[in-house]
């Protein structure tokens, strides 16, 4: 048997930090959106556990190639879950077919890891409940527990707190993601942030009961705390941004960046963008944002 589910992106509708926490993290609110940019896990029985990536996003599609494995969150979590299980026996060849960019603020990694969990659930037949594989993943990074929940979801204390929102009715982006993305700025990025910075967490909040009253996100209602600060860490950022507001849109940045998304008209013609959007040297994807239902599932192969 194999199975097989999808990684998808996110991004962030609002994110918000409270202040630095007591155990060295910082306290967030955050509004956390799956979107249609997926990478995808398939996983198999196998004597031992092996990770293979492939995929445009990809660097190389042999086994890992030398990277030590402990450095790919999706192995990390297959080691973790068979931990948990007590099982050394256990094993999977996990297959990583690798789309969403990597260090660009659009969770890939997280999103992986959760995927790996999920499907190696299913076939190791363990049927841990979700709030175990919850506390798992937060073991692993703090947007990984909202990847096994997807859709639209409330983020607390680090963002691993997670509690699910309606899905919105489905919307359109523009995903922006400069070439060059410098690795470990989320850390760089929250070092950045003066008390002047931080916030209550009244944006999400306020979205969320927006959200639950069965209205849909539009640019008024996207808040980053990171906005602020991007120029600073992030040139890239800031480039990407500037080439959208000549082009008439709207920029947010996604998570903490570099990437960019902006919110198109449902009838909008978005080819003249996404072509002028290349040509000056930006990755861009046309998405639309994806509910729980389509960004958790799970198939199941003979």
């Amino acid at each position: 048997m194999r199975v097989s589910t999808p990684a998808p992106a996110k991004i962030n509708w609002t994110l918000e930090v409270l202040g630095r926490r007591r155990d060295g993290y910082h306290e967030v609110r955050t509004v956390f959106q799956t979107v249609g940019l997926c990478d995808r896990v398939t996983a198999s029985p196998a004597a031992n556990l092996e990770l293979v990536l492939t995929g445009p996003a990809s660097q190389t599609g042999t086994p890992l190639a030398g990277m030590p494995p402990a450095e790919n969150l999706a192995y990390r979590a297959a080691a973790l879950l068979r931990d948990r299980a007590g099982g050394t026996a256990l094993g999977a060849r996990i297959e990583l077919e690798k789309v969403i960019p990597a260090d660009a603020g659009l969770g890939g990694g997280s999103s992986d890891a959760a995927a790996t969990l999920r499907a190696l659930n299913r076939l190791w037949g363990l049927g841990l409940p979700a709030g175990e594989l919850s506390r798992l993943a937060a073991q692993l990074g703090a947007d990984v527990p909202f990847f096994l929940v997807g859709g639209t979801a409330l983020g607390c204390g680090r963002g691993d707190e997670v509690t699910p929102l309606p899905d919105i009715p489905s919307r359109r982006l523009l995903l922006v993601v400069p070439g060059r993305r410098p690795a470990r700025k989320t850390a760089a990025m929250y070092a950045r942030l003066r008390p002047e910075h931080f916030g209550r967490g009244e944006a999400s909040e306020r979205l969320a009961t927006s959200i639950r009253g069965g209205a849909a996100p539009g640019d008024g209602d996207v808040f980053n705390n990171f906005e602020g600060i991007a120029a600073e860490v992030l040139p890239q950022a800031a480039a990407a941004a500037e080439r959208c507001r000549d082009l008439g849109l709207r920029p947010h940045l996604a998570g903490s960046g570099p990437a960019q998304f902006v919110l198109l008209p449902p009838d909008a013609e978005s080819a003249p963008l996404r072509e002028a959007l290349t040509a000056a040297g930006f990755d861009v994807f046309e998405v639309a944002t994806i509910a729980a239902p389509a960004a958790t599932a799970v198939a199941e192969e003979p």
